[in-house]
């Protein structure tokens, strides 16, 4: 049976595919899964028309991600850490207090998207990625000062 994919599906295909799978499978699984359709000519139509509102969703996502980066550029963010006198900190600065100082500043962000390479251990000023979107990366700017 020919279907189209409606989702990215592990092991078949990617989103708008057209492929060939047995009966029972479509039937059975990725039809009522809303997986999938059938392969007729007013599904290509409406495959289209689904890509195209997909891609214009996606762009708008992208452009809010944009102007989400201006804001974390434009922004340098200060920790205040407990530390030796070697500048050595008594713990390490975590995702979880970045995202506080950021929420602080009027700026949400999810947990996962801030890269941290190494441990903040020490005082000093860090050039932190921030994964606003699979073609939006934007660097953040932390000072971790002295208590």
């Amino acid at each position: 049976m020919k279907i189209i994919l409606t989702k990215d599906v592990e092991k078949l295909g990617k989103e708008g595919d057209v492929i060939e799978v047995k009966e029972g499978f479509a039937r059975n699984f990725l039809l009522p899964q809303g997986s999938a359709i059938k392969a007729t000519k007013n599904s290509f139509k409406e495959i289209e028309e689904l890509k195209k509102r997909k891609d214009k969703q996606d762009e708008k996502i992208k452009n809010e991600a944009a102007q989400f980066k201006t804001k974390i550029e434009a922004l340098s963010l200060t920790i205040i850490a407990e530390a030796k006198d070697t500048e050595e900190l008594y713990g390490s600065v975590t995702e979880q207090q970045i995202l506080k100082a950021l929420k602080d500043e009027g700026l949400t962000l999810d947990k996962g998207k801030i890269a941290i390479p190494e441990q903040i251990k020490k005082l000093g000023v860090y050039n932190l990625k921030v994964k606003l979107h699979p073609a939006v990366e934007a660097n953040l700017r932390l000072w971790v000062m002295k208590k």
